[in-house]
Parts: structure tokens; sequence; C-alpha cells
């Protein structure tokens, strides 16, 4: 049976509470005046019993008004170290350094935080200083971001530059609860937590699932100590996050470059075709341009709005003549071997990979070039656009590449995602 510490810092709901754990725990009604108090969301759905229920955040298990909401408290500290672990033996360019000195000062003040980087600026890298200051304080810290792809990318890279207790969380892998003092997990992991963290870093604060949901913005400011902070990283600040800045509840940082100075790459707008996609057969200018792509060695993302268009678009690869053989493979949310397929990739064991935006963000390929097939579908905000894109010339030694918007007519979304990069390669 696992230690009551293991739970640290965690909530969980129960029908009754354990006697051998009463005087150790803080239980409460898991609905309070109609409110869930693991989301926030009103409980207004009826159990055939009539008792009102959470569907807020009833797929991690759901919470109604006859039970209790059980929270373990945070321990008082870890031990103290020189330097929190920290084995990285990299080191920040110039202007990632004073983005890490600014995340060190608004830490030292306990203060919110804003990171606004470029896709490629080497945010992780920038967090290393700051999360060593707090894990050598013997402060717990948590990295939380919406995606699950990005949680399982960033793991081993923290795992090898912290020799600290790490915990990977989120809802493709079960783990049970450990009081790790580095938590690596998605936004709804955070559901799970009560007053836990000394420091909260969130990654792509912008993407779905996290951004406009009330309740990820509710667990997110739960799972942090009333002594701790924030810290919000992305490259497209969403409305609200602006606006705290703009009151002055939340500092700011940001960084316009690279970590190897290149500039952001702009899209090509030449490629108006029509249709993408005719009887099994896709458009000679942009099966054209796929083999072009695929010949010239470097691994190709095409994106497609939706699951459903993916075996039609993979056939039609397949169909193309001048292609020669390629490897490719489809990939999306719901797929089963989707860490397998995104891991082939990553290792150049596929040459194409058909994908949804749920690789828009957070995932890093090498020489990669980007097409974006119906960029004017509305599944694409300017956010999303720009992050696409962002997967192209990361490397420092290609910091150019092909990023082809293919579309039936020009939207705003796409002009306002143009006017970004612009804007922000002239800054």
């Amino acid at each position: 049976m696992k230690k009551l510490s293991d739970y640290a810092g965690r909530q969980w709901p129960a029908d009754v509470l354990d006697n051998s754990i009463k005087g150790q725990v803080v239980a409460i009604p898991a609905v309070q005046d109609g409110i869930c108090q693991r989301c926030g969301s009103r409980a207004s759905e009826k159990l055939p019993s009539g008792q009102l229920y959470c569907r807020g955040c009833v797929g991690i298990g759901r919470l109604d008004a006859g039970q209790l909401l059980v929270r373990c408290p945070a321990q008082s500290g870890f031990p103290k170290s020189e330097n929190g672990g920290l084995v990285w033996q990299g080191h920040l360019q110039p202007r990632q350094e004073e983005v890490s000195k600014a995340l060190l000062a608004a830490y030292k003040e306990r203060r919110d935080i804003l990171v606004h980087a470029v896709t490629g600026a080497g945010k992780t890298e920038m967090i290393f200083p700051l999360l060593a200051a707090a894990l050598a304080e013997g402060g717990r810290v948590c990295l939380a971001t919406p995606r699950i792809d990005v949680v399982n990318e960033l793991y081993p890279r923290l795992s090898a530059a912290f020799a600290v207790t790490i915990g990977k969380y989120h809802g493709r892998e079960e783990k049970e609860a450990a009081n790790e003092q580095l938590v690596l997990a998605t936004t709804h992991q955070l559901l799970k937590f009560y007053q836990a963290f000394d420091l909260l870093i969130i990654d792509e604060v912008d993407s779905f699932p996290y951004a406009g949901s009330p309740q990820l913005h509710f667990a997110a400011k739960n799972a942090v100590k009333e002594t701790g902070c924030r810290v919000f990283l992305t490259a497209t600040p969403t409305s609200d996050l602006l606006a705290e800045v703009k009151k002055g509840n939340l500092a700011i940082v940001r960084l316009n470059r690279r970590f190897h100075g290149g500039l952001l790459p702009v899209p090509r707008l030449d490629f108006y075709v029509r249709p993408f996609l005719r009887g099994g057969r896709l458009h000679p200018k942009l099966a054209r341009q796929i083999v072009k792509a695929v010949k010239a060695g470097h691994p190709l993302l095409v994106f497609v709005p939706r699951i459903a268009e993916i075996p039609a678009y993979l056939a039609a690869v397949k169909a193309i003549k001048d292609l020669g053989p390629v490897r490719l493979a489809g990939v999306h949310a719901q797929d089963p071997d989707r860490l397998e397929k995104v891991e082939a990739f990553r290792k150049g064991e596929l040459d194409l990979l058909l994908t949804t935006t749920i690789l828009e963000r957070g995932v890093t390929f090498k020489h990669v070039w980007v097409i974006i097939i119906a960029a004017d579908d509305a599944i694409y905000p300017p956010a999303s656009l720009v992050q696409i894109a962002g997967r192209v010339g990361r490397d420092k030694d290609d910091q150019t590449g092909l990023v082809l918007f293919c579309y039936h007519k020009y939207t705003r979304a796409m002009r306002e995602a143009i006017r970004q990069i612009k804007e922000m390669n002239g800054k």
C-alpha cells in the first residue's frame, strides 16, 4: 500500500473519509453552493438519485454533491541543494540570458510572469536556471502543458538536465501518485493537485484545451501554494493574458529571435489551388510540390484539417507517379499508435507524416518542411498557423525552409498570421 505522503498536495473524491487518515487530510463537500470545488464549474446536472454532479471535470472521475473532496496537504519542503540538481552543460545565448534573469527576478518576488517568445526561441532551456533556483530552495515545481505529445517530448530532456525525482503524468499512461519534486504533466492533471507547487510553469498557454477553459484555469490557480507563483510561456499570447499585463497584474518579458538568432520562416502564399483533392488524386500543382520537398531530402509534415480526411490524402500521396518509394504515415489524436509514429518521424524512419493540428506546436523535428492543405479552413486560427510555420527552421545549421499555405481563399487568419510573423522578424 502506498504511503499517504505520496499524495502530498493532491486531492481526490471519496464517498466517506478513511478513518486511518483522519486528522492528516482535509475533507470538504465536493460541491458547495452548487459549485464544484475541483474545477470551479456549476454542478447543474442530476443523477437518477437527484444528486447534482459536475460535468466540467467528469473526464477524470465524477464528483457529485454527496461526495467529499479529500485534500492531502503539501509537505513543507524538499532538502535544499546547491544547484537544484541541474546537470545540464549547455549555455544560453545573450537574449535568452536576459529572459532567464527576468524569470529569476519574478520568482524572487513571487510574481506571476508571461514569457512571449517566438517559436524556436529555446524556451525550455531558458527556464532551466529558474527550475534550478526553485529546486535548490527545496521547492516543488510543475511544468504543465496542454498536449500529451509535448509532455512526452519534454520528459527525456528534463530527465537529462536535472538529477532530481521527476514524475510524468498524462491520460495515456497509468501512473500511481508519488511526491516527486519536479512534475511534468498535462494541464488536465492539475485538477488532481491542490496547493502543491511553489512554482508552476505552463507552456503553450494559448493551446487547446487549456486556452479558453475556465476549469483548467481554475485548476492552475488552485495547484499553486499561496506563497507560490506561475510562469506562462507562449509564442502567441491570448487576449486575457495581455489584458492582465496591461492591468499590471502580470509581468511580461519578450524574445523575438530564435535561439540561433535567425528569423521565423514566412509562409509562401502562391499556392491557390482548387480543388485540393478530386477523384482520389491531388491537384497536380500540390503533387509536384510534395515530390519536390520529399526529393530534397527534408522530412515533410503535411497538415490536413480533419481526421476523416487523412486516409484519402494518404492514398492520394501514395498514388503520385513521380514520388517513388516513400515512407509515410498518418497520425491524429485518436490514433492508438500516435506516439510511435511521431517518434518514427523524429528518428527519420518516415519521410512524410500527414497530421492534424496535434503536431502544430511543442514538438521539434530536425530539417522539417511543412505544407498546410486548406490553410483557409476555419480550424486554423492565426495562432495555429504561426505555430505550424514555427516547426520549420529551428536548427542552427538549417534556419530556413518551406512553409506552404495551400488555400482556396485568402482569409483574415492567414493575413494575421503573416502579419505577426513579419512583425516579430522586424523587431
